[in-house]
């Protein structure tokens, strides 16, 4: 029987651990922004373009502008 009263002590202690970690978040701003990860599927991310493919697309305008 006490096996069970040092079980719910330790779980006990642990939910506390668990909830004074949600306050702290709370607290510290980590659930502050709720907009933008709403609109941030709408937006395409830019992606750096390597020298090799700007390149590629100066000779395939100058390609079309000749022809």
């Amino acid at each position: 029987m006490s096996v069970i009263f040092i079980l719910i002590l330790i779980s006990m202690v642990i939910a506390g651990g668990f909830l004074a970690a949600f306050i702290w978040a709370i607290k510290s701003g980590q659930f502050d922004d709720t907009y933008t990860p709403s609109v941030r599927i709408l937006f395409e991310n830019k992606k750096q373009k390597k020298k090799n493919d700007i390149v590629k697309i100066t000779t395939e305008k100058n390609d079309n502008n000749q022809n």
